[in-house]
């Protein structure tokens, strides 16, 4: 693919404003791509152009791009459900209603975020059955349940089948990245903690199990999952493929953990005799965390758009080994590389910048 003239070629990033979509935004602006950020809300101090749509109403979605030529596409958007069923209903039916949306344009190639989940099973079923051994590899077949990122993936086959693109499916672990407002954002919501910690004069204590304190396992950092994702659409051998999408490094929460809290100047606590969940710890702190915004004039008052604790309790407190083999896309060329605690470090640095923590 010719990759010489980039003003060439436009990016229709979905999920612009979440973790890895202004990721995206960012490295795409950067590298002077024409760009066009779809999400609620535009992304701050961004250059790209916003549009705004429901992606789950075809209609809304036809009328937002209808004068829109995007030769790339990178959809990043998920919508939580209350069950499973729901979560294919609506998952599935966005990317279904994005592509649809585009069949006038010149697409050229279609990058899917997923995740670990496609060898995990969705969050109500973790664990069921037989589960692949790790490192997970991207040639293990599905799971025998009903997982949203398979339907993901049979839609985006079927566009391309009928649209003509090239796709990629980028199956990543734990993402940390900048993002406020985002329904699963581990980074800032160990932040959180921590302030809510020193506030109170309570110790930093790891939420999860007893398997992800002494285990081996990897995170996924939002600028390198970028890169990946850019990597995969323009890169002509890279096409038509899924791939984990992991820093490269492992590591152990044993010891990550008190890396942490001696980054926010605090004791801590590692796993005792059970998890000890954020939900549980930090259930009633919204007047402490109200407190923290005052004195130290933050920029984002309600707790719930900072912290999501569900999901960190989610991840830590699995009761298995979880890590991914990246051979595939070595092989493939793609060499991206970060170490998971200076991507944690780096980020406090920029939400502390930027006064959302303090």
């Amino acid at each position: 693919m010719d990759t010489a003239h980039p003003s060439a070629r436009t990016a229709l990033v979905v999920g612009a404003s979440g973790i890895t979509g202004s990721a995206l935004v960012e490295q795409l602006t950067g590298q002077d791509w024409d760009v066009l950020a779809l999400s609620r809300t535009p992304v701050p101090g961004s250059t790209a152009r916003h549009l705004s749509a429901d992606l789950r109403s075809p209609e809304s979605l036809a009328a937002a791009l209808a004068e829109e030529r995007p030769t790339h596409v990178f959809f990043t958007a998920w919508s939580r459900q209350a069950t499973e069923k729901e979560n294919i209903e609506v998952n599935a039916g966005m990317a279904r209603n994005l592509l649809a949306a585009l069949a006038h344009a010149p697409v050229e190639h279609v990058a899917l975020m997923t995740g670990l989940k496609h060898y995990l099973g969705p969050f109500e079923a973790y664990g069921r059955g037989t589960m692949p051994d790790t490192p997970f590899r991207e040639e293990e077949p599905r799971l025998p349940v009903d997982n949203f990122y398979y339907a993901q993936e049979d839609e985006l086959w079927a566009a391309a089948g009928r649209q003509g693109f090239r796709w990629s499916v980028h199956r990543a672990h734990t993402v940390i990245g900048h993002a406020v407002g985002n329904a699963m954002n581990m980074g800032l919501t160990l932040a959180a903690q921590a302030a809510i910690c020193r506030e109170t004069g309570r110790p930093f204590v790891f939420p999860g199990s007893e398997t992800q304190w002494n285990s081996l396992t990897d995170m996924t950092d939002a600028g390198l999952l970028a890169e990946h994702m850019v990597w995969a659409a323009t890169e002509e051998a890279a096409g038509n493929e899924a791939y984990n999408v992991v820093n490269g490094d492992v590591f152990r929460w044993r010891r990550m953990w008190p890396a942490l809290a001696a980054w926010f100047g605090l004791e801590w606590e590692g796993y005792q005799d059970a998890p000890r969940p954020l939900e549980e710890q930090m259930r009633g702190t919204e007047d402490v965390w109200a407190r923290i915004v005052e004195r130290h004039g933050l920029v984002e008052p309600d707790l719930a758009r900072v912290a999501s604790w569900w999901h960190t309790d989610a991840d830590l407190g699995r009761p298995i080994e979880v890590v991914a083999d990246m051979s595939k896309s070595r092989l493939a060329g793609f060499t991206g590389y970060r170490r998971t605690e200076d991507c944690f470090t780096r980020l406090f640095e920029r939400y502390r910048a930027e006064r959302v923590i303090p």
